[in-house]
């Protein structure tokens, strides 16, 4: 367990009925208990501006939806492989990963899952061979699809897969999109963050009409909030403003906690379970459930 201080990381108005968001907050009802598992709801973790939180985003949803008794799969789509590091993976000794997944017809993602520490969550690592897949699907017929084919075998196994997509809109990053119903888009709390929500909600829109219609945005994540700066509650008034309803009531506020948890290679949620940021991710579980 952490020795390091308890940090100002909860929002003193979130006790009132006022959510950070500066909305009422909406009463999310008791996730439902399950009688099976599967076929998974797949979401796409997608902002193309890297160091928003997506990664921890990805992680610890995932670890909360477990305790809601939900079957998780996480799939690192970036080659940078910041998803396997968090879950206590060392990347660069793998043999096989999800670019042996998607470019082997031979493989199989039952071949390459990895369980994690945290129960009913398994994942699917990556490292920067994924890096080749990028140029070496453009020559492929159906390359949009092609992550889409490969997790059909598994879709009844999991109840949720989600998707931690690189910070870019390349074409590994449209196949995560062919493949989801949903998209969830953390957004960091600063004007920086707001102006390429914009262009990727443009690409969002493009995969919906042309290669998967049913495609929705799931939610807006503010992340890495402080609620002590002008500046954090500015940017979280205009993206409330400018998405509405979309924007998640759960909001993420910067920590120490997390680059700790990274270190230690597990989610916050069994790390430092009583922590702010692990009763947020739980929150957030409960609101992605309900939609």
């Amino acid at each position: 367990m952490s020795t390091a201080q308890d940090e100002p990381d909860e929002d003193p108005r979130e006790e009132s009925a006022l959510g950070p968001t500066g909305r009422p907050r909406r009463v999310i009802p008791e996730p439902p208990l399950l009688d099976g598992h599967g076929p998974a709801r797949v979401l796409a973790m997608c902002n193309q501006k890297g160091g928003v939180g997506k990664t921890t985003s990805t992680i610890n949803l995932g670890a909360a939806l477990t305790e809601f008794g939900r079957r998780v799969l996480l799939v690192d789509f970036d080659p940078q492989g910041a998803l396997s590091v968090g879950l206590g993976v060392a990347p660069h000794q793998l043999d096989h990963t999800v670019y042996n997944v998607i470019m082997d017809k031979g493989t199989q993602v039952s071949d390459v899952v990895m369980r994690t520490s945290v129960e009913d969550m398994d994942l699917l690592p990556s490292n920067i061979d994924l890096s080749a897949a990028e140029v070496q699907l453009v020559a492929e017929v159906g390359r949009e699809h092609t992550l889409l084919r490969v997790l059909g075998p598994v879709l009844n196994h999991y109840d949720y897969i989600l998707v931690d997509c690189q910070p870019s809109l390349g074409l590994l990053t449209v196949n995560a999109l062919t493949a989801a119903d949903g998209v969830v888009i953390p957004l960091e709390c600063e004007f920086f963050s707001l102006r390429g929500v914009a262009l990727l909600i443009d690409t969002i829109e493009k995969v919906q009409e042309r290669l998967n219609p049913k495609l929705q945005i799931t939610g807006i994540l503010a992340t890495m909030f402080d609620p002590r700066t002008v500046h954090s509650r500015e940017v979280m008034a205009r993206v409330v403003e400018a998405f509405g309803d979309t924007v998640f009531d759960t909001v993420i506020n910067r920590t120490v906690r997390f680059p700790e948890t990274t270190v230690a290679g597990e989610p916050i949620t069994t790390w430092s379970p009583r922590s702010a940021g692990a009763k947020a991710y739980r929150a957030l579980a409960r609101e992605v459930i309900s939609r």
